[in-house]
């Protein structure tokens, strides 16, 4: 989920001789250069102690944060292991049993349901599996780590925070690798930033309280972007003849343009005729085909993987009754190292891919679609052998 808590994250990244100065060293000498930093942030000393009193580094966090594989699978494949037919029925059944929740958040931010079902279903099955690592103890460990730690050392001031407001306990509070916590896996400075006591008890409780969860999470969406009342996500039938170069989230066409060029809605209605829209084709050409809307872009905010994003969205769309996507007959993936050896071969004729991963997101993408309009190959944005022997 996206990291917030911004105010915070320039005041400790400006200053020097904080915390953030260094990002190795020893790790105990690290929790004393924190915990100096929280106190300089306004924090109470004794207060501070006491937070920082148990705190252990985990290596089992860092070994989660090197082993993120699953999004480097095509989007039919990634689609396929997270969607199953459990997820559909109990989505339907908690959109029943949260009915009236789901009825005040569509009223107060318009975001769909099903929008926050999918969510729901992917960052902890609807709540039944919400991570068991220590909190506290994630956020310092990624802290301490040179790879990003300028992200996640807010965090842990955002989490003294929910300590004082008795929140968050950091010898038994636990969530997810990366330090999200409960149901929809909210980071502690977006808890702060955007959490909603749904129920009413005094205390935004994500872990046990779904209408907590649930309206925390539409209340970042909608701090993120979202527009009311407006789709995401749709499936569509793609026109022959369509200019491939047209497609990607980098050109965005009126709707009434689109269906101009013969774009056609798998199901339903195309959206409003005067919104922006983008085709996506997360397979290429052969496989399934979608039509972005504004809304989509805020999915990027919460998560980053073009793939998971791409799923999370039809999901949302699923659980509102559209049907299962067709997936077509698109060219077969590339293995991690032929990805890898093709974004060296990008990065070689000056295109950005945002890092040599062996992931086929967004910025890639977008370098592929380039360099296939340049060779005269159809340009759909989906990497193939003949791409990689051609650069």
């Amino acid at each position: 989920m996206r990291i917030l808590y911004a105010a915070l994250l320039a005041s400790v990244i400006a200053t020097p001789g904080s915390a953030n100065v260094a990002c190795d060293g020893g790790f105990s000498d690290f929790v004393s250069r924190m915990k100096a930093e929280a106190v300089r942030l306004g924090h109470d000393r004794a207060t501070v102690d006491r937070f920082f009193a148990s705190v252990r580094q985990d290596p089992n966090v860092i070994r989660a944060d090197r082993a993120q594989g699953i999004f480097q699978m095509p989007f039919t494949d990634f689609a396929r292991r997270l969607i199953s037919q459990g997820r559909v029925t109990n989505g339907q059944r908690n959109a029943e049993r949260y009915d009236a929740v789901f009825d005040r958040i569509e009223q107060r931010w318009g975001v769909n349901r099903g929008v926050l079902l999918a969510f729901w279903a992917f960052e902890t099955d609807y709540g039944a599996v919400q991570g068991d690592f220590n909190t506290v103890n994630a956020l310092m460990t990624l802290s301490h780590d040179c790879r990003r730690p300028d992200l996640f050392r807010p965090q842990v001031f955002a989490a003294i925070e929910l300590y004082e407001n008795d929140d968050l306990d950091p010898a038994r509070t636990t969530g997810a690798w990366a330090g999200e916590i409960g149901m929809v896996q909210m980071l502690p400075g977006d808890i702060i930033e955007s959490g909603v006591d749904g129920d009413g008890d005094g205390h935004v409780t994500l872990k046990t309280s779904a209408p907590d969860a649930l309206m925390s999470g539409a209340n970042m969406l909608s701090s993120l972007g979202w527009r009311p009342n407006e789709p995401w996500l749709q499936e569509i039938v793609l026109p022959s003849g369509l200019d491939l170069r047209l497609t990607g989230l980098e050109t965005t066409k009126p709707v009434s343009e689109w269906a101009r060029l013969g774009v056609t809605p798998r199901a339903g209605s195309l959206g409003p005729s005067n919104l922006p829209a983008s085709i996506l084709l997360p397979q290429g050409r052969n496989g399934p085909a979608f039509i972005a809307y504004p809304n989509f872009s805020v999915y990027f905010e919460w998560n980053k993987s073009f793939v998971y994003v791409m799923t999370a969205a039809y999901f949302a769309s699923r659980l509102e009754g559209a049907p299962v996507f067709s997936a077509g007959n698109p060219t077969p993936a590339l293995s991690e190292g032929q990805m890898k050896a093709l974004q060296q071969k990008l990065t070689a004729r000056g295109q950005d891919v945002g890092g040599i991963d062996g992931i086929l997101g967004r910025m890639t993408r977008a370098a592929v679609q380039k360099e296939q309009a340049r060779l005269g190959l159809p340009a759909d944005a989906w990497p193939t052998t003949e791409l990689l022997n051609r650069l």
